[in-house]
């Protein structure tokens, strides 16, 4: 049974009553974002220490690979039992990759660290983003969104130049060991407050049903892991056989996501589905662009890579303004923030690619995408928001383990389409280094062009009737 925390008291989050799960939230989402992000800039010591060879690549894939697992596996199991165990085992597993990855003596253990770390946040995320809706009277869900967004952004500002000082003047293996102890101080604020949270009062995820999920998102992991290794290895060596195997992942991983989304994401369909599609399609516009951003302004600019951080770090600040500004937004406008935000990041990263073609000063550039910044902010936070509004205890896991499927394929179709067209329209130099990179960002920005399409088609969500739907 459910006993959440006072809900009709005026105060905030981080009040008495609920700062200690907020700043435990806190912590274990910046866990998270710390082990998915900052560890980048240690792996090339790691993989020079290791051996990585080929493998290098799989250290990145697996995480990922097995957070998508991870969350659809936390999904059915909060439905069916409450966020607690999904928690917890989330956190333990979270730990061990940790301690893996860290006493790893060869790369393949770096590598299986990396994955069972993965599956760990995977369910972690899930499960928290069940407390928040279960816990945290609506009001200040989405400031708690809000603080859960710079739980990101501060991993992505501070924790590269972190791990890289601490890979180069101490050792690679405490970019690892240092996030163990913020894990257990994280659980000693969370546990307290979630122990109570049990099973919805009348569970309607079917065993056998959740059991379906569960094969299915081993279907999705797999394709999307053969589409990325697969791919990546047949750019590099021209395999015909490769190319197929690469296709037959991302229609593996195409046909899973129809069924692991809420019914018509993949279409476009009015309300939730709509929502899930914008957290993907903007995540996708977004992650690519920011991801060879460095790239642009190294060749276009011929600035330093400290000099090019500056942009990247202009984008987290805007991303911080948008995810508080979107929490004094009244709940009946909402969707206005997702197809608002959405064209906004339209124009800031084609604005971005047309600035770079035509060499216009640098420090505007950086105040065109730091708008990029403030509109993720905004419509990512309203994405969470919108899912937990649609959601009952019934499906809270479902619809939020559904959330974050969109959201990591977004990251790598982004980038995968990055990495296409970069080496299509600028290392084949076809038209030009700055006409190059001027049109890849158009074409990026047609993944925000879809996302506003689908953000206005969030209007009117409608609060779940507590029956779960799905595909499976």
């Amino acid at each position: 049974m459910s006993e959440p925390l006072p809900a009709d008291r005026p105060e905030g989050a981080m009040s008495a009553a609920f700062r200690p799960l907020t700043l435990g939230v806190v912590a274990i989402v910046t866990c998270v974002a710390f082990e998915a992000m900052a560890v980048t800039t240690a792996m090339p010591v790691i993989g020079d220490d290791l051996g990585a060879g080929a493998g290098y690549g799989l250290a990145f894939s697996m995480f990922l690979t097995a957070s998508l697992l991870g969350s659809v596996l936390a999904g059915s199991r909060c439905d069916a039992e409450g966020p607690r165990r999904s928690l917890i085992t989330g956190m333990a597993l979270l730990v061990a990759g940790l301690v893996l990855s860290a006493a790893a003596g060869e790369f393949w253990l770096v590598t299986a660290g990396r994955a069972v770390s993965g599956l760990g946040s995977g369910a972690m995320v899930v499960a928290l983003y069940v407390i928040i809706g279960q816990v945290y009277p609506s009001r200040l869900q989405p400031v708690v969104f809000g603080w859960v967004a710079t739980a990101w952004i501060l991993p992505s500002m501070v924790g590269p130049l972190a791990a890289g000082l601490l890979a180069q003047y101490v050792s690679w293996r405490w970019v690892f060991a240092i996030a163990i102890p913020i894990v257990a101080v994280a659980a000693a604020l969370v546990w307290p407050r979630v122990r109570h949270l049990g099973a919805p009062e009348n569970p309607e995820l079917d065993p056998a049903l959740g059991r379906r999920r569960a094969i299915w998102g081993i279907f999705l992991a797999g394709g999307v892991f053969a589409a990325q290794w697969a791919g990546n290895e047949a750019a590099a060596s021209g395999s015909a056989a490769l190319g197929l195997l690469a296709a037959a992942g991302v229609l593996a991983a195409v046909a899973a996501l129809a069924v692991l989304l809420p019914r018509g994401a993949l279409w476009l369909r009015r309300g939730l589905p709509s929502v899930v599609a914008t957290r993907g399609l903007i995540n996708a516009a977004f992650v690519s662009a920011e991801a060879f951003m460095p790239v642009l302004l190294l060749a276009v600019y011929g600035v330093s890579p400290a000099t090019a951080g500056i942009a990247l770090t202009a984008g987290a600040v805007g991303w911080a303004i948008g995810s508080f500004l979107q929490a004094r937004v009244p709940g009946t406008r909402r969707h206005l923030l997702l197809a608002g935000g959405s064209g906004l990041l339209t124009l800031s990263i084609g604005g971005t690619g047309l600035l770079a073609g035509a060499q216009a000063p640098f420090w505007l550039l950086v105040a065109v995408w730091s708008l990029a910044g403030v509109a993720m902010g905004a419509a990512l936070s309203s994405t969470s928001v919108l899912v937990l509004d649609a959601s009952s205890a019934a499906d809270r896991g479902q619809n939020s383990a559904s959330l974050q499927l969109s959201d990591q394929v977004g990251a790598v179709a982004g980038t995968t389409v990055g990495g296409v067209l970069l080496a299509v329209l600028v290392q084949q130099e076809p038209v030009g280094p700055e006409s190059g990179y001027a049109l890849m960002w158009l074409l990026l920005a047609v993944f925000a062009v879809i996302g506003t399409v689908a953000g206005i088609r969030s209007a009117n969500v409608r609060p779940s009737t507590g029956k779960v739907h799905s595909q499976a």
